[in-house]
Parts: C-alpha cells; sequence; structure tokens
C-alpha cells in the first residue's frame, strides 16, 4: 500500500488536497492519506494530525502571538512523518508553515534516498516572483517536484535553475460557473429585479475583522442609490460566526453562505462583487461576475510589502492579463467612498461589466492545462515521481 501524506494549512489548500486525493485514488486504488488538512481532505479519507485551521493565519504581525505554538505544530508534523516513513510527501500552499517543515526535513537528512524514501512534492508554487525573489536561493532540495498554477511560473523559475511544471489552475474545476440564479433568489426571497452585490472579506480570521467595517460603510452609501440592493457575504465555515456577529448590526443584513452551491447560485445572480484579492478573483471571473479588489492590512505590515512587492498588481486576473481589468483598492484606497463610488460604476454601466467579462475569458484560457482537469495533471505528476522511487 502507497502512502502519501499531505499537509495543508488553509481552506483553498483543502480543496486542493481533497481533489487531487480523489484523482490519486481514480488513478491507482491502491493508495492511502495520512496527514494534516481540512474537512474536504477528511471526507476523502485523511486523518488530520491536528486541526488545519490552527495554520490559517497570515501578515507579519498577526504571525507573532502564534509563533510559539506555530513552532510546536512544526515538530509535531515533522515528528509525524519521521514516524511514518509515507512514500511521498505532498505539501499544498501554506509557505510559511510548509516551508519551514521541508526545511526542517532537509535539514534531518530525510530527503537522501538512502534515510528514508521519501519523495516531496511541493503544490502551489510559492509567489517569490512577486516579491521577496531572493528567496528562490533557498529553495534547492527542499522538494522533489514543484507543480505550478499560473502559466507563467516554470519560466520563472527555469531563470533561477530549478524545475516546475505547470499543471492548471484548480479554480477551472470549482464549479463557479455552473450556478442557478433562480434557485438562489427564489431560496433566500430575493426579488428577480434586485440587483445582488457580492461582497467577499475573505476566509481568514485575521482579514476579516478588516475588511467588514468598510464593507458595511460602503453598504450605507450604495444603498442611497440602490434601496433594493441585496449584499451577499459567501465566507468559510470557520469564519462564518465571526461574520455573523460582524454584521448584525448592519443597517441591511446580509444574505451569509457557507455552502458551496449555495456561494456558486450568488455568482449566477450577482450584478458585481467587491472583494478581496486572491484566487476569489479567478473565482468570481470564471462565473463572469464583475468585480472591484480591495484589501487592507495592518499598516506596519502594508509598509513593509510595499518594498518587498515586485508586481504591478495584487489581482491575479490583473497579473494574468497583464493590465489593470479589474480596479484594485488597496490600504488608503480601501474606504467607503472610493469603493461605492466603484462599485456604482459597475452596477450602472453594462459596458463596464461586459469589458471587463471579455477579459475573464482570456485570463481562464490561460489557466488550461495542456491535458485533462489541473488535478488530473497533478496527480500525474504525483505518480511519475512514485514510479520514479520505485525504479
Amino acid at each position: 500500500m502507497t502512502l502519501v501524506y499531505f499537509v495543508a494549512g488553509e481552506q483553498s489548500g483543502d480543496v486542493l488536497g481533497a481533489r487531487l486525493m480523489a484523482a490519486l485514488r481514480s488513478a491507482s486504488p491502491d493508495i492511502s492519506f495520512t496527514g494534516i488538512g481540512g474537512p474536504r481532505m477528511v471526507e476523502q479519507g485523511l486523518a488530520p494530525l491536528f486541526d488545519m485551521r490552527e495554520l490559517a493565519v497570515m501578515g507579519l504581525l498577526e504571525i507573532l502571538p502564534r509563533v510559539l505554538r506555530l513552532r510546536r505544530r512544526l515538530r509535531e508534523a515533522e515528528a509525524d512523518i519521521r514516524a511514518r516513513k509515507p512514500d511521498v510527501l505532498v505539501t499544498i500552499d501554506s509557505p510559511g508553515f510548509c516551508l519551514r517543515l521541508l526545511r526542517r526535513l532537509q535539514d534531518a537528512g530525510l530527503r537522501r534516498v538512502q534515510d528514508a524514501g521519501l519523495r516531496r512534492v511541493h503544490y502551489v508554487a510559492p509567489q517569490v516572483w512577486a516579491w521577496r525573489e531572493h528567496r528562490v536561493k533557498e529553495f534547492p532540495g527542499l522538494w522533489d517536484r514543484l507543480l505550478c498554477l499560473l502559466p507563467f511560473e516554470p519560466a520563472f523559475f527555469a531563470r533561477h535553475g530549478l524545475d516546475a511544471s505547470f499543471v492548471g489552475h484548480p479554480v477551472l474545476q470549482s464549479g463557479a460557473d455552473h450556478g442557478d440564479a433562480a434557485r438562489f433568489r427564489q431560496r433566500f426571497g430575493i426579488a428577480a429585479d434586485a440587483p445582488v452585490l457580492i461582497l467577499m472579506p475573505g476566509s481568514r480570521r485575521s482579514e476579516v475583522p478588516r475588511l467588514l467595517p468598510v464593507f458595511a460603510e460602503t453598504l450605507d452609501l450604495l444603498m442611497a442609490r440602490h434601496p433594493d440592493l441585496v449584499p451577499v457575504v459567501p465566507v468559510a465555515s470557520a469564519v462564518a460566526e465571526t461574520v455573523r456577529a460582524a454584521t448584525a448590526a448592519w443597517r441591511v443584513k446580509p444574505v451569509i453562505v457557507t455552502e458551496i452551491d449555495d456561494k456558486h447560485d450568488a455568482y449566477a445572480a450577482a450584478a458585481c462583487a467587491l472583494t478581496k484579492s486572491g484566487t476569489s478573483t479567478l473565482e468570481l471571473a470564471l462565473a463572469g461576475v464583475p468585480m472591484a479588489v480591495t484589501y487592507r492590512v495592518n499598516a506596519l505590515t502594508a509598509a513593509i510589502a510595499r518594498r518587498l512587492i515586485r508586481v504591478p498588481y495584487v489581482a491575479m486576473v490583473n497579473l494574468l492579463a497583464g493590465r489593470a481589468l479589474v480596479p484594485e483598492l488597496l490600504q488608503q484606497d480601501c474606504r467607503a467612498d472610493q469603493l461605492a463610488k466603484t462599485v456604482l460604476t459597475l452596477l450602472d454601466d453594462p459596458a463596464a461589466r461586459d469589458a471587463q467579462r471579455a477579459g475573464f475569458a482570456l485570463v481562464l484560457r490561460s489557466l488550461q492545462p495542456p491535458e485533462g482537469t489541473p488535478s488530473d495533471a497533478a496527480a500525474r505528476e504525483v505518480l511519475a515521481l512514485l514510479a520514479q522511487r520505485a525504479t
């Protein structure tokens, strides 16, 4: 029996891991899983070492209070891998945790075949092309295969002497483009002609409190022009209670959805969206939802990031399009008046919405893997590594 050890540290990694597990089992039924993951990976048969949510934290200052606990979890994960001796380790995104874990294993000598036979795959390339490019020099020897979601990443890593494979972006498998607008309106009692605004504050407990207050102020301004506007907040179940508590005093109570099908139905019903930066922009693009992107972090974190970031955009759709396809309102521009003005343009101007949708089609085409689905492509890479180990 082949044993694959997974490490995922946040919701997006849980989704990636679950799809990869399903693809691996389909291709090779004689395979078992263990490691660290979330509920979707548990559904696929993973018995997690500890609650994945402990790793879902971001921001320089936000991490500091949890350093000791994260270090303890690193030691636990390393010890578990040593004890179980898996055939392959698949770390998924979460570079703050996963790369440290890989480095500990490398330092322990587990990278050598004669020591443990451990093969390592890192799924979702670290975004060093965006900031702190010098970190690339730390990567040689950390993994045997690097799986990239973005088409330009293999060429970037090749320039630094590192092999990497483009496997396509998993957003293409998300189902975000298969929502049912009528079903959503009927389920939540929304009139057929009422405009729906998607508000996406993020999936981490550290980021949601920063965006919800400005979303509330923005909504108040928008209601002056669109009194029938219906706000919908899709959130991860891990932060749902936080969102409910934070929105309880809003003048207009938002529809809060946590189920994937409800989220996709909301996309289908939406006129436009206001979202934090991240993969959510690709989900919305797949669903054809015009959007504005915003984000706000701790002021010190932002100041440091501004000195390090080397890309012209933070929204993935803009990076892939190579232009400002969707508006970005970050930090000091993450203000209710600015956000409301931008959203009103999308609500009131069909040409603005159509221009974004035309750009989305080109972006999504670039995310297709050479063959099959992204999960199938990732599974082929893992199985090829296992076959190499057997040889």
